[in-house]
């Protein structure tokens, strides 16, 4: 073990290490927290002066962190936040936590992972560790931020240390977080790897070694293929059978009876329909395995349709909106149209690459009269390809019946879905929410 390896790991195996974590969003502000409950000090980097000012008064800014946590490290001088990249020089260990959007065409947009590793690049010093958590294509870690750092001058495996350990943060899952998940974790080089397992074992229930940034890489976008190509299937299945009259939800719950061979509801390996997917992973990790295998010549019709059958279904929830005012003698122009929650999935409040957003505009774009509600997200944010200026509306009997449809595309757990039909003239329901609710007026979509 070479001098500065040495080094490395035993700061870390003192707590004396500084951890820097760059983006303090869904990833980034848990990791922070999960790196502050074992003993060490983190400095976040943030370019959002709200998320950095927050932090900074012990606010937490995101529903699955208590403000309570962030507090409590910031009066214990464990944790601070700051907008100044100049900084990056002071962690021992830098873990970058960065959006991997994709473009308009629908190709990778790596520009934060590299302005990360260009503003790490200015300051890097000997001995830190860089670490990529961002979900990306297979390559990224050697072809994008081996480059960038190289600028510095300093040689990886001797002078500093390069690895990759994907996020596989859930937000609003109640069973996993950053801290009892395993860890997949690979170095550049035996040094590397060497410093990034120190490094995580300190926070992660268990460290997966694997043979290259690589394979971490192609990893992480297979878990989340896997489960886009399985909603895909699911959300054919609800066109199919909607076309044939059958209830696709009292098939899937027959056929998840079956003791083997078929997910289970009990194991939570039952994949179910939705009005489309949301979140930042399974949306777009897909596209980045798409994109990569494309530049070796291979192509990759399975992913790219079920990439295509997501990304139709807020159109197909429209039209059954549609319909269903048809047949009370309405048109969708002016009619009013009441969104049951915004964010991707229930009882967070994340709103990134949610299908509520591309209803709403489709809606709007149809002459609608839209309006929201979501008890965790006061306000639309404003996000990279949408602008909506919305805020959520009150939740009474009176909002309820002026509405010509009430479309539930979120099934938050504080909603009373049997207060909620008994008050409106007509549901269409994209999750199943109101199932076991006798009435006439409930549409599935």
């Amino acid at each position: 073990m070479n001098r500065t390896l040495t080094d490395f790991v035993n700061l870390i195996a003192s707590r004396r290490a500084l951890v820097g974590i760059v983006g303090l969003g869904y990833v980034g502000l848990p990791l922070s927290m999960a790196f502050v409950g074992t003993g060490f000090c983190v400095l976040g980097f943030d370019t959002d002066a709200e998320h950095v000012a927050a932090i900074q008064s012990g606010q937490s800014y995101l529903s699955t962190v208590v403000s309570e946590k962030v507090e409590s490290a910031r009066k214990d001088d464990r944790f601070a936040a700051t907008l100044d990249m100049g900084r990056l020089g002071e962690p021992d260990a830098i873990c970058v936590c960065v959006p991997t959007p994709l473009t308009p065409s629908r190709d990778p947009d790596l520009s934060f992972v590299t302005s990360s590793a260009l503003s790490i690049a200015a300051t890097l010093r000997r001995g830190q560790l860089v670490s990529l958590e961002s979900s990306t294509y297979p390559g990224t870690t050697r072809e994008v931020m081996l480059p960038a750092l190289q600028r510095s001058g300093f040689r990886c495996g001797e002078d500093f240390f390069l690895a990759y350990s994907p996020e596989r943060e859930d937000p609003g899952n109640p069973d996993f977080n950053a801290s009892n998940t395993p860890r997949l974790v690979a170095g550049l080089d035996p040094a590397s790897h060497a410093a990034a397992c120190a490094l995580y074992e300190t926070v992660a229930v268990s460290v997966v070694s694997v043979s290259s940034p690589e394979v971490a890489e192609a990893a992480k976008v297979v878990e989340n293929s896997y489960r886009a190509v399985n909603i895909a299937f699911v959300n054919e299945l609800k066109v199919i059978f909607d076309r044939m009259g059958i209830d696709v939800w009292e098939v899937l719950a027959a056929a998840a009876t079956k003791p083997f061979g078929f997910g289970s509801r009990a194991n939570k390996t039952l994949f179910l329909p939705g009005p489309g997917i949301g979140g930042h992973c399974i949306p777009l990790d897909p596209f980045y395995l798409a994109w990569r295998a494309r530049q070796f010549g291979v192509p990759t019709r399975f992913i790219e349709l079920a990439g295509e059958i997501n990304q139709a279904m807020p159109s197909y929830v429209v039209q059954r909106i549609g319909e269903a005012l048809t047949r009370e003698g309405k048109a969708m122009r002016r009619s009013k149209v009441l969104i049951l929650g915004v964010a991707y999935k229930p009882d967070i409040n994340d709103v990134r690459e949610s299908a509520a957003i591309r209803i709403i505009e489709q809606l709007v774009e149809a002459g609608a009269a839209v309006s929201y509600n979501d008890p965790h997200v006061p306000a639309l944010p404003h996000m990279r390809a949408h602008r909506l200026n919305m805020s959520s509306v009150p939740l009474t009997e009176a909002v309820l019946r002026a509405q010509d449809a009430v479309v539930i595309v979120t099934d938050h757990s504080t909603y009373d879905f049997g207060w909620i039909v008994a008050h409106s003239r007509l549901v269409v329901d994209t999750r199943n929410a109101c199932a076991g609710t006798d009435s006439g007026r409930i549409i599935k979509a």
